[in-house]
């Protein structure tokens, strides 16, 4: 079921699964037709100051706005479960009769599991199947049902809705309380009236004119049925990123939170590291700035992993019915979220470079803005990974908080490249962690070009970038910044990359189950 947040407007927009008959102008007349006739759905504000009071709309309307959605692209065979939980006997009766009346027009068939409907909605009904603990209690038409029952010897009292006749018959949940019960010794038990409606039907009229019936349809071969293209894969990832990236604007929590929070941050830091200059002791500064630039803000990504998950949420929902493909939903999701996430890493992380008095020039500054633009995809794209393998986004924000943690002491800050403990924390971790790739390629990019003062007691008097880099912070000095950046890129197309793996892993697992 789709939330308010992620479904934020119900004016029909083309859907990532339509048919490519339907012409926008065909499409949205049908979604008017579709959308009016299921009730009055009102429309959250867009992301202005209203917004922030929006309580959403209630059980009843998201399970109509899914109904819609459905509806939208037209299929031929539709399968709705419990559709009439949470609506009133009014809204039941209307959205069921509409439904019925789609059918009819677009020769759809509807197969329905409902809870309790009114006399009303059971009548709009064709046929009936009841099950009762793996057995066929009855199947066939809704009107022959009543005498059916009453033939074998539970007939339906008057004034009684059939519908609740035939459940209180065959539900034996509360057979305990009713064998309690002084006033019901003479009734007969609920298994022993499964047992004897299952036994009548088996040898009823009821089950020989639906065989036959059924051997019918499958003699003729079925319907000769126009099968209609579904859109391209360009279409779905168009849609869908246009989808995601509305989502992404009107949902507070996704990234305006997190800007705000960078703004602060970058501030604190800006103002701690003000204008570190170019002393000696400068260098540290330097390099906890960067460090924390690296490690710390690009931590702060995982803030959106609890809005991810809704996300995933409607992507299972949407793909169990054919709508899109797992790859269509993975590029959507990194274009749709590419602005955002260069606009994070361009603005706070100016008010941070340049307050701290960082190496000036243009291209130092789009270099580091790169490197945290990478670092946040990068993290995202871990999150991505983790909400694939644990969909509870509180399990899902301590195991990538954990992972993390682990990247960041592997970096070469906290413990220095060389002073790792060889098995496990320098090989592999040390070259697994993201960490090590952003740290140098901010000090490659901020100390090369630069000499600091030398206050040790021996030595020369000055000290250059490079060996800052080579001696202190044990940077490795065969290659240059770039190819930092370019292995950072790579871990971002390979994290999404490993994201839609398991995704297609855990859909066949899930088919062979």
């Amino acid at each position: 079921m789709a939330s308010p947040s992620s479904v934020p407007r119900w004016t029909p927009s083309p859907s990532p699964g339509r048919p490519r008959a339907i012409a926008d102008d065909g499409f949205n007349s049908g979604g008017d037709d579709v959308i009016f006739p299921f009730g009055d759905i009102p429309t959250p504000p867009p992301l202005e100051t209203e917004a922030l009071w929006a309580t959403g709309i209630s059980g009843g309307q998201k399970r109509r706005v899914s109904i819609c959605i459905e509806l939208l692209t037209r299929p031929q065979l539709l399968y709705l479960d419990e559709l009439t939980s949470g609506l009133d006997s009014a809204a039941s009766y209307h959205v069921m009769s509409r439904i019925a009346r789609l059918a009819r027009r677009e020769i759809m068939t509807v197969v329905a599991a409902v809870h309790q409907p009114s006399s009303e909605v059971f009548d709009l009904f064709h046929g009936l199947c009841l099950l009762a603990y793996g057995e066929t209690v009855f199947f066939g038409p809704a009107s022959t049902a009543k005498e059916f029952f009453a033939v074998h010897a539970f007939p339906c009292p008057p004034l009684t809705n059939p519908s609740d006749h035939y459940l209180r018959t065959i539900n034996k949940d509360f057979d305990t309380d009713i064998e309690q019960d002084p006033e019901s010794k003479t009734r007969t038990s609920t298994a022993e009236a499964i047992e004897i409606l299952v036994k009548s039907y088996s040898s009823s009229d009821t089950l020989q004119r639906v065989t036959r019936e059924i051997a019918g349809i499958h003699d003729l071969g079925g319907a000769s049925v126009k099968r209609r293209n579904q859109a391209s894969f360009l279409v779905q990832t168009l849609v869908l990123t246009r989808r995601s990236f509305v989502n992404m604007y009107r949902d507070l929590g996704y990234y305006w939170l997190r800007f705000a929070i960078y703004i602060a941050l970058c501030l604190c830091v800006g103002t701690i590291y003000f204008d570190v200059g170019h002393g000696f002791g400068s260098i540290q500064a330097r390099g906890s700035m960067l460090m924390f630039t690296a490690a710390f803000l690009t931590f702060m990504a995982i803030g959106g992993f609890p809005s991810f998950v809704e996300d995933m949420k409607i992507f299972g929902r949407e793909r169990l019915t054919g709508h899109y493909g797992v790859t269509a939903f993975t590029v959507a999701n990194t274009l749709s979220a590419t602005p955002y996430l260069a606009l994070i890493s361009v603005i706070p992380g100016a008010m941070a470079y340049y307050l701290v008095g960082l190496q000036r020039g243009a291209d130092h500054f789009i270099y580091f803005a790169l490197v945290l633009f990478m670092c946040m995809m990068l993290v995202e794209g871990l999150m991505m990974m983790v909400a694939s393998v644990v969909p509870d986004f509180l399990m899902g924000i301590i195991t990538g908080a954990g992972i993390q943690g682990v990247m960041m002491l592997n970096g070469g800050f906290f413990r220095l490249p060389r002073d790792l403990p060889g098995p496990v924390w320098r090989y592999p971790m040390y070259y697994v962690a993201f960490h090590k790739y952003a740290n140098q390629g901010f000090y490659k990019n901020e100390f090369l070009g630069l000499t600091f003062p030398n206050e040790q007691a021996r030595g020369p008097p000055t000290v250059t970038g490079e060996e800052i880099l080579r001696d202190i912070w044990q940077v490795e000095m065969g290659y240059s910044k770039w190819i930092d950046l370019a292995i950072l890129l790579g871990m971002v197309v390979l994290y999404r990359l490993t994201f839609l793996v398991t995704l297609k892993i855990l859909e066949t697992v899930k088919s062979m189950a």
